[in-house]
Protein backbone atom coordinates (compact mmCIF):
# COMPACT_ATOMS: atom_id res chain seq x y z
CA UNK A 1 0.00 0.00 0.00
CA UNK A 2 1.55 3.23 -0.97
CA UNK A 3 2.31 5.61 1.95
CA UNK A 4 0.34 8.68 2.62
CA UNK A 5 1.98 12.14 2.06
CA UNK A 6 -0.43 14.29 4.73
CA UNK A 7 -0.13 16.43 7.13
CA UNK A 8 0.57 15.18 10.33
CA UNK A 9 0.23 17.94 12.91
CA UNK A 10 -1.80 17.10 15.93
CA UNK A 11 -5.19 19.19 16.89
CA UNK A 12 -4.92 21.33 20.03
CA UNK A 13 -5.92 18.72 22.53
CA UNK A 14 -9.75 18.56 23.80
CA UNK A 15 -11.98 16.28 25.39
CA UNK A 16 -13.69 16.39 22.08
CA UNK A 17 -11.49 15.16 19.97
CA UNK A 18 -12.05 11.64 18.96
CA UNK A 19 -9.25 9.01 19.04
CA UNK A 20 -8.68 6.88 15.90
CA UNK A 21 -11.32 4.14 15.39
CA UNK A 22 -10.25 0.89 14.39
CA UNK A 23 -12.90 0.65 11.36
CA UNK A 24 -11.40 4.25 10.08
CA UNK A 25 -7.68 2.87 9.71
CA UNK A 26 -8.31 2.72 5.96
CA UNK A 27 -6.50 3.85 2.89
CA UNK A 28 -7.76 5.74 0.32
CA UNK A 29 -6.68 7.95 -3.08
CA UNK A 30 -7.16 11.35 -3.79
CA UNK A 31 -5.91 13.65 -7.08
CA UNK A 32 -6.05 16.78 -8.03
CA UNK A 33 -9.87 18.09 -8.49
CA UNK A 34 -10.20 20.33 -11.70
CA UNK A 35 -12.54 22.69 -11.41
CA UNK A 36 -11.55 25.47 -9.06
CA UNK A 37 -7.71 23.92 -8.92
CA UNK A 38 -5.84 27.24 -8.30
CA UNK A 39 -7.66 27.69 -5.16
CA UNK A 40 -6.92 23.94 -4.28
CA UNK A 41 -3.86 21.80 -2.64
CA UNK A 42 -4.01 18.06 -2.99
CA UNK A 43 -4.03 16.61 0.84
CA UNK A 44 -3.36 12.91 0.01
CA UNK A 45 -2.34 10.23 -2.41
CA UNK A 46 -1.88 7.43 -2.97
CA UNK A 47 -2.60 4.44 -6.03
CA UNK A 48 -5.78 2.53 -4.94
CA UNK A 49 -8.89 4.04 -5.78
CA UNK A 50 -10.36 7.61 -7.06
CA UNK A 51 -13.54 7.74 -5.65
CA UNK A 52 -13.40 10.00 -2.52
CA UNK A 53 -11.25 13.24 -3.65
CA UNK A 54 -10.16 15.50 -0.38
CA UNK A 55 -8.41 18.60 -1.49
CA UNK A 56 -7.47 21.81 1.02
CA UNK A 57 -8.62 25.34 -0.20
CA UNK A 58 -5.60 27.71 -0.12
CA UNK A 59 -4.92 31.49 0.21
CA UNK A 60 -7.86 33.36 2.13
CA UNK A 61 -9.87 30.52 1.96
CA UNK A 62 -7.18 28.47 3.82
CA UNK A 63 -8.73 26.27 6.79
CA UNK A 64 -11.59 24.84 4.57
CA UNK A 65 -11.68 21.23 3.39
CA UNK A 66 -13.67 19.57 0.23
CA UNK A 67 -14.34 16.51 -0.01
CA UNK A 68 -15.28 15.35 -3.57
CA UNK A 69 -17.37 12.38 -4.42
CA UNK A 70 -16.79 10.37 -7.38
CA UNK A 71 -18.11 7.62 -8.64
CA UNK A 72 -20.50 8.84 -11.55
CA UNK A 73 -20.72 5.62 -13.13
CA UNK A 74 -23.31 4.70 -10.21
CA UNK A 75 -24.58 7.52 -9.08
CA UNK A 76 -21.69 8.05 -6.23
CA UNK A 77 -23.63 5.06 -5.03
CA UNK A 78 -21.35 3.73 -1.37
CA UNK A 79 -20.05 0.51 -2.04
CA UNK A 80 -16.98 -1.07 -0.29
CA UNK A 81 -14.08 1.28 -1.64
CA UNK A 82 -15.85 4.68 -1.48
CA UNK A 83 -16.78 3.77 2.14
CA UNK A 84 -13.22 2.96 3.08
CA UNK A 85 -12.78 6.97 1.23
CA UNK A 86 -14.96 8.48 3.63
CA UNK A 87 -14.16 7.07 6.35
CA UNK A 88 -10.10 7.67 6.27
CA UNK A 89 -11.28 10.99 5.18
CA UNK A 90 -13.41 12.12 8.00
CA UNK A 91 -10.66 10.69 10.13
CA UNK A 92 -7.70 12.36 8.88
CA UNK A 93 -9.84 16.23 9.21
CA UNK A 94 -10.77 15.31 12.90
CA UNK A 95 -7.21 14.63 13.46
CA UNK A 96 -4.83 17.30 11.76
CA UNK A 97 -5.29 20.98 12.37
CA UNK A 98 -5.29 22.34 8.82
CA UNK A 99 -9.12 22.02 8.70
CA UNK A 100 -11.75 24.57 10.52
CA UNK A 101 -14.84 23.58 8.26
CA UNK A 102 -15.20 20.71 5.62
CA UNK A 103 -17.86 20.82 2.72
CA UNK A 104 -18.96 17.50 1.25
CA UNK A 105 -19.90 17.82 -2.03
CA UNK A 106 -19.74 15.90 -5.71
CA UNK A 107 -18.44 16.34 -8.75
CA UNK A 108 -20.68 14.27 -10.79
CA UNK A 109 -23.75 16.42 -11.83
CA UNK A 110 -26.81 16.24 -11.24
CA UNK A 111 -26.13 13.92 -7.87
CA UNK A 112 -25.06 13.91 -4.67
CA UNK A 113 -25.13 9.97 -3.81
CA UNK A 114 -27.99 7.83 -4.67
CA UNK A 115 -26.97 5.58 -1.81
CA UNK A 116 -25.81 2.53 -0.94
CA UNK A 117 -24.44 0.04 -4.03
CA UNK A 118 -27.36 -2.21 -4.04
CA UNK A 119 -25.72 -4.62 -6.87
CA UNK A 120 -22.83 -5.01 -4.45
CA UNK A 121 -25.48 -5.16 -1.74
CA UNK A 122 -26.93 -8.23 -3.79
CA UNK A 123 -23.77 -10.11 -3.82
CA UNK A 124 -22.98 -9.79 0.10
CA UNK A 125 -24.26 -12.44 2.41
CA UNK A 126 -26.19 -11.81 5.46
CA UNK A 127 -23.46 -11.78 7.62
CA UNK A 128 -21.44 -9.15 4.70
CA UNK A 129 -24.50 -7.00 4.81
CA UNK A 130 -24.83 -6.44 8.01
CA UNK A 131 -21.54 -5.79 8.70
CA UNK A 132 -21.15 -3.75 5.68
CA UNK A 133 -24.09 -1.44 7.28
CA UNK A 134 -23.11 -1.31 10.64
CA UNK A 135 -19.69 -0.34 9.20
CA UNK A 136 -21.70 2.83 7.49
CA UNK A 137 -23.61 3.72 10.24
CA UNK A 138 -20.29 4.11 12.42
CA UNK A 139 -19.03 5.90 9.76
CA UNK A 140 -21.53 9.01 9.78
CA UNK A 141 -21.91 8.74 13.95
CA UNK A 142 -17.91 9.52 13.78
CA UNK A 143 -18.56 12.03 10.44
CA UNK A 144 -21.18 13.80 12.83
CA UNK A 145 -18.74 13.48 16.01
CA UNK A 146 -15.88 15.43 13.53
CA UNK A 147 -14.55 18.07 15.59
CA UNK A 148 -15.28 21.13 13.23
CA UNK A 149 -18.48 21.88 11.32
CA UNK A 150 -19.46 20.08 8.04
CA UNK A 151 -21.39 21.00 5.57
CA UNK A 152 -23.25 18.96 3.21
CA UNK A 153 -23.67 20.80 -0.65
CA UNK A 154 -26.83 18.95 -1.99
CA UNK A 155 -27.11 18.67 -6.02
CA UNK A 156 -29.51 16.71 -7.62
CA UNK A 157 -30.27 13.29 -5.97
CA UNK A 158 -29.45 12.26 -2.25
CA UNK A 159 -30.86 8.81 -1.19
CA UNK A 160 -31.16 6.32 1.42
CA UNK A 161 -27.44 5.92 2.10
CA UNK A 162 -26.68 9.43 0.84
CA UNK A 163 -28.87 11.95 2.66
CA UNK A 164 -28.06 9.43 5.87
CA UNK A 165 -24.34 11.23 4.91
CA UNK A 166 -25.61 14.59 5.13
CA UNK A 167 -28.22 14.01 7.93
CA UNK A 168 -24.56 13.86 9.66
CA UNK A 169 -23.24 16.89 8.71
CA UNK A 170 -24.11 19.96 10.47
CA UNK A 171 -25.20 22.07 7.75
CA UNK A 172 -27.21 21.00 4.52
CA UNK A 173 -27.49 23.08 1.50
CA UNK A 174 -29.71 21.96 -1.49
CA UNK A 175 -30.18 22.88 -4.73
CA UNK A 176 -33.97 23.33 -6.10
CA UNK A 177 -33.36 20.60 -8.59
CA UNK A 178 -32.73 18.13 -5.16
CA UNK A 179 -34.67 15.31 -4.68
CA UNK A 180 -34.21 13.86 -1.19
CA UNK A 181 -35.63 10.69 0.85
CA UNK A 182 -35.10 7.69 2.32
CA UNK A 183 -36.81 4.62 0.27
CA UNK A 184 -35.05 2.02 2.30
CA UNK A 185 -39.06 0.69 3.22
CA UNK A 186 -39.61 -0.37 -0.88
CA UNK A 187 -36.60 -2.44 -0.42
CA UNK A 188 -38.36 -4.04 2.83
CA UNK A 189 -35.06 -3.16 4.75
CA UNK A 190 -35.26 0.65 7.02
CA UNK A 191 -32.81 2.99 7.15
CA UNK A 192 -30.06 2.00 9.28
CA UNK A 193 -27.26 4.12 8.76
CA UNK A 194 -28.93 6.62 11.36
CA UNK A 195 -31.61 7.65 9.21
CA UNK A 196 -34.47 6.34 11.56
CA UNK A 197 -33.01 8.15 14.28
CA UNK A 198 -31.42 11.71 12.85
CA UNK A 199 -34.36 12.09 11.07
CA UNK A 200 -36.65 12.58 13.54
CA UNK A 201 -34.44 14.62 15.79
CA UNK A 202 -34.29 17.15 13.12
CA UNK A 203 -37.67 17.43 12.19
CA UNK A 204 -39.90 15.59 14.47
CA UNK A 205 -41.83 11.86 13.92
CA UNK A 206 -44.24 12.77 11.90
CA UNK A 207 -42.42 14.13 9.47
CA UNK A 208 -39.81 11.59 9.66
CA UNK A 209 -42.61 8.97 9.48
CA UNK A 210 -44.02 10.32 6.44
CA UNK A 211 -40.79 10.42 4.79
CA UNK A 212 -39.60 6.88 6.18
CA UNK A 213 -42.99 4.89 5.85
CA UNK A 214 -43.77 6.11 2.46
CA UNK A 215 -40.49 6.18 1.07
CA UNK A 216 -41.67 9.87 -0.70
CA UNK A 217 -38.49 11.96 -2.43
CA UNK A 218 -38.88 15.49 -1.83
CA UNK A 219 -37.79 18.65 -3.88
CA UNK A 220 -35.47 21.23 -2.61
CA UNK A 221 -37.91 23.86 -1.60
CA UNK A 222 -40.25 21.50 0.05
CA UNK A 223 -36.99 19.77 1.97
CA UNK A 224 -36.12 24.00 3.23
CA UNK A 225 -40.50 23.95 4.38
CA UNK A 226 -39.66 20.84 6.44
CA UNK A 227 -36.50 21.80 7.74
CA UNK A 228 -34.11 19.04 5.92
CA UNK A 229 -31.97 21.49 4.76
CA UNK A 230 -30.80 24.96 5.94
CA UNK A 231 -30.92 26.74 2.78
CA UNK A 232 -32.33 26.06 -0.53
CA UNK A 233 -31.03 27.75 -3.49
CA UNK A 234 -31.04 27.92 -7.35
CA UNK A 235 -29.90 24.36 -9.12
CA UNK A 236 -26.09 24.83 -9.80
CA UNK A 237 -25.57 27.15 -7.14
CA UNK A 238 -25.68 25.29 -3.92
CA UNK A 239 -22.04 24.98 -3.85
CA UNK A 240 -21.19 28.54 -3.89
CA UNK A 241 -23.47 29.11 -1.03
CA UNK A 242 -21.73 26.27 0.68
CA UNK A 243 -18.42 27.59 0.33
CA UNK A 244 -19.45 31.60 1.51
CA UNK A 245 -21.25 30.29 4.64
CA UNK A 246 -18.00 28.00 5.23
CA UNK A 247 -15.52 31.20 4.79
CA UNK A 248 -18.14 32.98 6.94
CA UNK A 249 -17.20 30.16 9.25
CA UNK A 250 -13.57 29.83 8.96
CA UNK A 251 -13.28 33.97 9.72
CA UNK A 252 -14.52 32.81 13.37
CA UNK A 253 -12.18 31.68 16.07
CA UNK A 254 -11.50 28.09 15.39
CA UNK A 255 -11.19 26.78 18.88
CA UNK A 256 -14.38 28.55 19.62
CA UNK A 257 -16.64 26.75 16.61
CA UNK A 258 -14.93 23.45 18.00
CA UNK A 259 -15.95 24.09 21.25
CA UNK A 260 -19.74 25.51 20.27
CA UNK A 261 -20.24 22.51 18.42
CA UNK A 262 -19.53 20.31 21.15
CA UNK A 263 -21.86 22.45 24.09
CA UNK A 264 -24.77 21.88 21.26
CA UNK A 265 -23.83 18.52 20.04
CA UNK A 266 -23.82 16.98 23.82
CA UNK A 267 -25.70 19.05 25.53
CA UNK A 268 -29.11 18.64 23.70
CA UNK A 269 -28.83 15.02 24.47
CA UNK A 270 -29.14 15.70 28.22
CA UNK A 271 -31.18 17.62 30.84
CA UNK A 272 -30.54 21.51 30.51
CA UNK A 273 -29.19 20.91 34.28
CA UNK A 274 -26.19 19.35 32.92
CA UNK A 275 -26.17 21.02 29.43
CA UNK A 276 -25.38 24.47 31.10
CA UNK A 277 -22.16 23.15 33.26
CA UNK A 278 -21.30 21.23 30.12
CA UNK A 279 -21.43 24.96 28.42
CA UNK A 280 -19.41 26.37 30.94
CA UNK A 281 -16.62 23.66 31.21
CA UNK A 282 -16.48 24.24 27.01
CA UNK A 283 -16.42 28.48 27.63
CA UNK A 284 -13.60 27.85 30.27
CA UNK A 285 -11.33 25.86 27.74
CA UNK A 286 -11.49 29.29 25.52
CA UNK A 287 -10.29 31.68 28.77
CA UNK A 288 -6.64 30.87 28.41
CA UNK A 289 -6.66 30.56 24.38
CA UNK A 290 -4.66 33.13 22.54
CA UNK A 291 -7.64 33.88 20.05
CA UNK A 292 -9.77 35.26 22.84
CA UNK A 293 -7.19 37.94 23.53
CA UNK A 294 -6.96 38.18 19.76
CA UNK A 295 -10.32 39.09 19.72
CA UNK A 296 -10.67 41.64 22.25
CA UNK A 297 -7.83 43.63 20.73
CA UNK A 298 -9.14 43.01 17.30
CA UNK A 299 -12.21 44.56 18.54
CA UNK A 300 -10.48 47.80 20.47
CA UNK A 301 -8.26 48.29 17.35
CA UNK A 302 -11.37 48.37 15.25
CA UNK A 303 -9.60 45.63 12.66
CA UNK A 304 -10.32 41.88 11.82
CA UNK A 305 -8.97 39.68 14.09
CA UNK A 306 -6.37 36.94 12.95
CA UNK A 307 -6.58 34.04 14.92
CA UNK A 308 -4.43 31.32 15.03
CA UNK A 309 -6.91 28.25 16.75
CA UNK A 310 -4.36 28.64 19.73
Amino acid sequence: MCALRVLTRSVCSSSYVKTSKPYLTLNFITHQYQQHQTRRNLILESSASELVKLHKLTGPDSGIIEISLDRPEVKNAIGKEMLRGLSHAFELINQNSYANVAMISSSVPGVFCAGADLKERRAMSQSEAKIFVNSLRSTFSFLEDVRVPTIAVIEGVALGGGFEMALACDIRICGENALIGLPETGLAIIPAAGGSQRLPRLVGKAIAKDIIFTGRKVDGKEALSMGLVNYCVPAGEAYSKALAIAQEINQKGPVAIRMAKRAINEGVETDLASALVLEEDCFDQLLSTKDRLEGLAAFAEKRKPRYTGE
